[in-house]
């Protein structure tokens, strides 16, 4: 034969081996389940999307990392290209969000309104692979499409957070702003509208070069002194409680559009009186969330043991008349699948079982009648639940045995011939 094979995985993939894919099934049963129970449907969109709509600036840094993919046949004309755009008409999501939009826009005539919606899907970014972090990644999705009011918000929370208390965890934090304050904080400060974009683009480094940070950023960059001064001195006098919220409204009231603050304030109240799960709720206007399609109010979970978000999401009205010419308020909350598949690894998290997992060990040379009959006792237990594992006895039954109770096989049967 010629060279061999490459037999790793490309760059940012990974194989799954069975005790993870184990807790992978277990995880997305546990999603359906009670995402399902709040009233949300699944559906599925394809992996490939239309380059024109995923390089329609409504996805932040991650259109810098599409894995493009290049016409076919007759289309394909390399040398008359110009650059690679002319080279490829689709690519590989990136998120679930914008496909949903598609989605939305294309059936919504059979859909119910408003359109409670849960997808578990594989995406794909060009991105620099760490720890939880890969360039194909299942997210897990759920959005409300057409209800305008911030019930949206609240059902979204609480579907998440019971979610995560479902499998385990407690004590995360919940942090929830809203785009709308964010631009009047810059209004209030003296800030152009054209510039906030960018303002915001340095407010998200704040947790990792803290309020001097950005200060000094702010400043090096040309803005007022003043004005940066004003901005920041709103963070510096910031109460995340739900009082916090109404003092930010009393500071903003000449600037912030009509019901934000009343909106946000129930959102505090509602989530905290249907809490099912131990976890905090804090008002975070540094939270600013990437993508360029967020309209109104955005929050992510946090997590100690991970050391960043685990979750994410918020509002964005403006994608899907992006497709139809006409404004749909949709709103949406992401949980990071891979991540809490981490740190369920990290904590050796084994997957509950309700019926036995037996495992029946055949010595080769058994016969074919005993054979018949051991089939027959397998296939009875497997009727009455239990999950039974034949297999043929190895010569090391003890190293055997080993790795089927890290599997978790409970019990054994050894059959000897004759």
């Amino acid at each position: 034969m010629s060279d061999k094979l490459i037999k790793k995985p490309t760059t940012g993939m990974k194989d799954i081996l069975p005790q993870e894919m184990e807790i992978r099934d277990y995880v997305e049963q546990m999603v359906t389940k009670t995402y399902g129970s709040f009233g949300f449907t699944r559906i599925e969109t394809p992996v490939v999307e239309h380059i024109e709509n995923l390089t329609s600036n409504q996805g932040g840094e991650n259109e810098k990392l599409i894995f493009k993919i290049m016409k076919r046949g007759e289309k394909l004309d390399i040398q008359g290209a110009a650059g690679e755009n002319d080279l490829a008409d689709s690519g590989l999501r990136y998120d679930l969000t914008l496909p949903l939009s598609r989605y939305y826009a294309n059936n919504s005539q059979s859909l119910q309104m408003p359109f409670k919606a849960l997808q578990i899907g594989n995406v794909f970014r060009a991105d620099r692979p760490q720890k939880g972090r890969f360039r194909q990644f299942k997210q897990c999705d759920i959005d409300i499409i057409g209800d305008p009011s911030d019930l949206a918000e609240i059902e979204l929370v609480n579907a998440t957070t019971t979610l995560l208390k479902n499998l385990g965890f407690k004590g995360f934090r919940v942090r929830i702003n809203d785009r709308r304050i964010l631009r009047a904080m810059g209004k209030y400060a003296g800030f152009a509208e054209e510039s906030l974009s960018d303002i915001f683009i340095v407010l998200d480094k704040m947790d990792k070069i803290g309020i001097e940070g950005v200060e000094a950023e702010l400043k090096e960059a040309g803005y007022e002194s003043a004005a940066v001064d004003k901005y920041l001195e709103l963070f510096r006098q910031m109460d995340d409680t739900a009082d916090g919220v109404k003092k930010m409204g009393d500071i903003l009231k000449d600037v912030i559009e009509e019901g934000v603050i009343d909106d946000m304030t129930e959102i505090f109240h509602a989530v905290g009186d249907a809490a099912t799960s131990d976890f905090s709720l804090s008002f975070d206007p540094t939270l600013v969330r990437g993508m360029g399609y967020y309209t109104g109010t955005i929050f992510e979970i946090e997590m100690e043991e991970f050391g960043s978000s685990v979750a994410g999401g918020g509002r964005y009205d403006g994608m899907i008349g992006r497709f139809t010419g006409q404004d749909v308020p949709a709103c949406g909350f992401s949980i990071g699948f891979e991540r809490i598949i981490t740190i369920l690894l990290d904590k050796g998290f084994k997957v509950p079982h309700s019926a036995d997992r037996i495992a029946f060990l055949i010595e080769k040379g058994i016969g074919a009648d005993r054979l018949a009959g051991i089939m027959k006792e397998a296939k009875e237990l497997r009727e009455a639940g239990n999950t039974v594992l034949v297999a043929r006895m190895a010569k090391n039954k003890k190293f055997q045995k080993d790795n089927l109770e890290k599997a978790g096989y409970a019990s054994f049967r050894d059959f000897y011939k004759d």
